[in-house]
This record gives C-alpha cells, sequence and structure tokens, in this order.
C-alpha cells in the first residue's frame, strides 16, 4: 500500500507543471506576437516588447517589468530555472509551453536557451530626463544594435539620467540592442524623439550640447563635462549630421592611433560617460 502511495505521489503534476499550458500551433496567438516582435524589432499592438534568453528574462523581473506572457520550449521547460522564474511572476501571467521547433521558429537567436516573453517597457518623455545638472545621452543615427545597447549599459553605468534616440537609430525594442544593454533598456529611461525637438528641449532646460568626433574638436581631457550635459554620439559611419554639429556648443573628442579612422560608437560612448562620471565625481568632492 505504501509503494502505491509513493507512486502516485510521483506521478501527480507539480504546480509548475499544471501552470503551463502546453500549445502545438506555429499559429497561437501569443507565438505570432511574439514572433513579430522579434522580427521587426518593435512594440506588438498591445505595447509589449519580445525579450529572449534565462538572464534577460530575470533582468526584466528584477527591474519589475509587467509581463504579459512567458513562452518555454519544451526542453526549456525541463531546465531547473522554469520554477524560479514562475516562482516570481504573478499567477495571471500567460505561461506557455511549445514544441523547440516552434519556439525556435518565434525567436531571433541561433541558439535559444528556451524562454522568451512580452513585456511591457515604461514609458518617458524628454522633461523627465532632464533634471538640473542631469547628464543626458542622445543617440543620433546609432544602427547597430549591439552598439547602442552598450551605450545604454555604460549611460546606465556611469550615472545618465536618460538617452534620447534620434531618428535613424535602431528602436530600443530591438531584441539585439536589449541583450546587448543587459537589461539596462528596462531601467534606463529612453525617449525616441525627433532631434531638433531634443535640441530645442535641452536648450530649453539649460543643457550644454556636446558633440563627438573622430578627429577635431577638444581633446577629451581638456573638455568640461559637468553639469546639466548632453552627450550626442552619433553614427559608426558618418558621425554627427551637419545640421546637429551646427548647433553644439562643444566638439570632443578623444586621442587615438592614426592607424585608426575611428573608434566603434559604443566604446567612444563609454570612454565619454567615464570621463563625465568622474569629473561629475571629483565635481562633487571639491564642493
Amino acid at each position: 500500500m505504501k509503494k502505491h502511495i509513493e507512486s502516485d505521489a510521483l506521478s501527480k503534476p507539480s504546480p509548475i507543471t499544471i501552470r503551463m499550458r502546453p500549445v502545438q500551433s506555429r499559429q497561437n496567438p501569443t507565438i505570432k506576437s511574439l514572433r513579430r516582435a522579434f522580427s521587426h524589432g518593435e512594440l506588438t499592438e498591445d505595447g509589449c516588447c519580445a525579450i529572449e534568453s534565462v538572464k534577460i528574462v530575470e533582468e526584466a523581473i528584477r527591474s519589475k517589468l509587467r509581463f504579459q506572457a512567458v513562452v518555454f520550449s519544451e526542453s526549456g521547460a525541463a531546465s531547473k530555472t522554469v520554477e524560479k522564474l514562475l516562482a516570481q511572476l504573478p499567477a495571471d501571467v500567460e505561461t506557455l509551453v511549445v514544441p523547440d521547433d516552434v519556439f525556435k521558429s518565434a525567436v531571433d537567436t541561433e541558439s535559444p536557451q528556451g524562454v522568451a516573453a512580452l513585456v511591457f517597457p515604461r514609458e518617458f518623455r524628454i522633461s523627465e530626463l532632464t533634471a538640473p545638472g542631469s547628464l543626458v545621452v542622445v543617440a543620433a543615427g546609432i544602427q547597430d544594435p549591439g552598439n547602442l545597447g552598450t551605450i545604454v549599459r555604460s549611460a546606465e553605468a556611469f550615472g545618465a539620467s536618460g538617452i534620447i534616440l534620434g531618428e535613424q537609430t535602431v528602436s530600443r525594442f530591438n531584441a539585439k540592442a536589449i541583450r546587448a544593454s543587459a537589461g539596462s533598456l528596462f531601467r534606463l529611461p529612453s525617449v525616441a524623439s525627433k532631434l531638433s525637438d531634443a535640441v530645442a528641449e535641452l536648450r530649453k532646460n539649460g543643457f550644454r550640447l556636446v558633440g563627438t568626433s573622430s578627429h577635431k574638436g577638444t581633446p577629451l581631457n581638456e573638455a568640461w563635462l559637468s553639469g546639466p550635459v548632453a552627450l550626442f554620439i552619433g553614427s559608426e559611419g558618418s558621425g554627427l549630421p551637419q545640421s546637429i554639429l551646427a548647433q553644439m556648443d562643444e566638439l570632443v573628442t578623444i586621442p587615438h592611433s592614426d592607424k585608426l579612422e575611428s573608434l566603434n560608437a559604443g566604446v567612444a560612448a563609454s570612454i565619454l560617460l567615464y570621463e563625465a562620471a568622474r569629473q561629475r565625481r571629483q565635481a562633487g568632492a571639491s564642493a
């Protein structure tokens, strides 16, 4: 009798297993929304962005984002991380488990980790980024999602109040940008705006506009980056548009070997942000 009871207990589905609804079709509405969001790098009709991997889903939970749905592949659902992830999510979040091939058809990575989700990103206005004395980053035509993610990650690390994404800049909801930001895009305020509108708003709030250049301008070690400053980072290939360059209060350059045409945009922005943070700490200590 004892063996029979133990056998029944072992075969009883766990609460986690019960919570995950099995889906077989690639045409399931949630799977279709996930696929579209990943392929276009934009929000769904409901206002969700798509994320993928255990680490990024954990970062979204840690950042207290609201989840619409979580999708596991069958192999992903067998991992030890499932219970930990689901225990941190409200019970009303839709949770699906799908065949591995269906999961792979929806996500954008070659070797998926078996978990993806639809989350609601926070929305901000430029006015929320421009508190007195703030450091703001303006992405002016950053087209590589890895560079954008790196810039956002460094901006959070070095105390920027937010990032403004001008026209011709890759979407902040691009899955590669989110991965490269290591979750910073969930937390650092970001706003998509026309550059002309951003310049006007920053001017109105007393910001100095500092542009970056590969070859001309004030050497970084001589530049003043304290106080309310907006750092304008141009595209990887052509830098800042001429119309924006003409409106800068100062151009800054990072001295480097003349064997190189220029630095990677993500690397250059990170160096500038580090120097800005150093100067601001120093100014705070002096005060």
